[in-house]
């Protein structure tokens, strides 16, 4: 499924600015409302959309990651991808995308489409807990975050991450997400 401009505008729930209203930016905000609104997040802790920037074979991509949480040292303590599709499809690029952020590993990463969700321990690559009970509160993601000891990763490990990452990103994210899609359009078979 294509994220697309429905062609208006919405006010965006962290920063109260006009965003571009997209066929998954309702989810996205209605996502963040639950974590500060019903889990406790404090507002000014998260950050949409920021970007994980990696190389292969010295060309640069880009891969938004559409939330990410900062604990107090203003280090990232928790990833959250939105997903349209299977949540267990995701699962490896997102636990990918807590490894590889700037400033991480972070201890916990998350994937939901707002109706499901895999908690994932980011070091064992484990899912943790599923459905959307698994979304931490903020008490119990700081508890979960002091018990864990992320280990920053060796150029070999952040090499090996990374293709991964761009692997997933090229099939799940990059060829029906992008701006001009790379599929062609289904033809109509006209019930024949």
């Amino acid at each position: 499924m294509h994220e697309t401009s429905l062609g208006g505008t919405l006010r965006d729930y962290l920063t109260g600015e006009e965003i571009d209203e997209t066929t998954f930016e309702e989810f996205r905000q209605a996502l963040v409302r639950l974590l500060v609104e019903e889990k406790g997040y404090p507002r000014e802790r998260i950050r949409a959309k920021v970007s994980l920037t990696y190389c292969i074979d010295g060309e640069e991509f880009e891969r938004p990651l559409d939330f990410v949480v900062y604990g107090e040292n203003d280090a990232p303590v928790f990833v959250v991808i939105f997903c349209a599709g299977n949540v267990g499809s995701f699962e490896r690029e997102t636990v990918c995308a807590g490894r590889l952020i700037e400033g991480g590993p972070v201890a916990y990463a998350l994937v939901t489409d707002t109706m499901n969700a895999s908690l994932l321990d980011v070091r064992t690559g484990e899912v943790v807990a599923t459905g959307m009970n698994a979304v931490p509160d903020w008490d119990s993601l700081l508890d979960m975050v002091r018990k864990a000891d992320p280990q920053p990763l060796t150029d070999e490990q952040r090499q090996r991450q990374t293709r991964v990452f761009h692997a997933y990103c090229g099939f799940l994210f990059g060829t029906c997400c992008s701006e001009s899609c790379s599929l062609p359009p289904q033809k109509d078979s006209g019930g024949e």
